[in-house]
């Protein structure tokens, strides 16, 4: 914004699943954040499909990610480039009670993310 970087995210392989096997073929986006700064400016999907685009050149054949319920602004723009929200599970953290969320989207050709 105005030349400044004010966002960032990470992709990374994802998680070992409960069997403790690596799943290579999904990655994980992480750690979305926009600066306060520049909430409210429409910048937080250019890094979320920055990263869709990273998982694709990297042959992943799907993305995943976790979040929180009260992040509205980001579970937007998650839904807004096609992830489909798959789980929900209640849980307890930073003293408070959250709803904890996982998103999925499918990487493959032919699956393209609807920016907005």
């Amino acid at each position: 914004m105005d030349g400044r970087r004010v966002g960032c995210v990470f992709c990374v392989a994802a998680d070992k699943s409960a069997d403790q096997t690596a799943d290579q073929a999904t990655a994980q986006l992480r750690i979305l954040l926009v600066d306060p700064s520049a909430r409210g400016h429409h910048l937080g999907g250019r890094p979320v499909d920055e990263c869709v685009a990273f998982a694709r050149r990297a042959g992943y054949a799907r993305m995943k990610l976790w979040t929180n319920d009260p992040l509205v602004a980001a579970c937007h723009v998650y839904l807004s480039r096609g992830f489909a929200l798959v789980q929900e599970e209640p849980h307890h953290s930073f003293d408070v009670d959250l709803v904890g969320q996982v998103y999925e989207f499918d990487l493959r050709e032919g699956t393209e993310p609807a920016t907005v």
